[in-house]
């Protein structure tokens, strides 16, 4: 379905230049003297390039459908990482490379979003702030009273993050997958 370059929305899904691209944000720009463009930063969802170009508005794209199926993380095999539908049951394998820094947020059953085109599976989506375990950290230094002072801790998938000193082993903790970043207890 093609659609005017004016009627593109943030998150949406196109194909341009050839392209599957996911528009990350747009800007309309009306210049003193010339025609009007429009700046798109897309999102490659093949190469997970993110890239700015400014197009006509009098062109039209077409938009892609990507389909978003609930999954659930099962296990890790070797290199792959094995995901199982929620409503068919079906099970299905992503390599290391198509899950990229996701992986250090994978924790068996965790409920995840995978993005399909055409049967190719582009990449998941993980939930924006998870729980963990806290399966490692060293005890707080005493008398260290800086603002803000944290330490290291791995969380139960071996994945290393910074914690305020107050945080022990065996805590649950919550943490912000996009960025990996500690953002409170559980």
């Amino acid at each position: 379905m093609n659609i005017s370059i004016n009627d593109i929305k943030n998150g949406m899904t196109i194909i341009i230049d050839g392209k599957l691209c996911m528009i990350e944000d747009f800007q309309h720009v009306k210049p003193g003297k010339g025609s009007a463009f429009m700046r798109i930063k897309l999102r490659n969802l093949k190469t997970g390039a993110l890239v700015e170009n400014t197009y006509n508005t009098n062109i039209t794209v077409e938009k892609a459908r990507v389909d978003r199926m609930p999954m659930q993380f099962l296990y890790v095999d070797g290199n792959n990482y094995i995901f199982m539908n929620t409503e068919t049951y079906d099970q299905i394998e992503l390599s290391k490379d198509k899950i990229g820094d996701n992986a250090n947020f994978l924790k068996e059953g965790l409920e995840v979003t995978i993005a399909m085109y055409e049967g190719e599976m582009l990449g998941i989506t993980l939930p924006e702030k998870v729980e963990y375990e806290v399966i490692e950290t060293q005890d707080a230094t005493k008398g260290n009273t800086t603002n803000n002072a944290q330490k290291d801790a791995t969380i139960e998938t071996g994945y290393t993050i910074k914690v305020p000193l107050f945080i022990n082993q065996g805590e649950t903790i919550v943490v912000s997958t996009s960025d990996g970043k500690y953002a409170g207890r559980a």
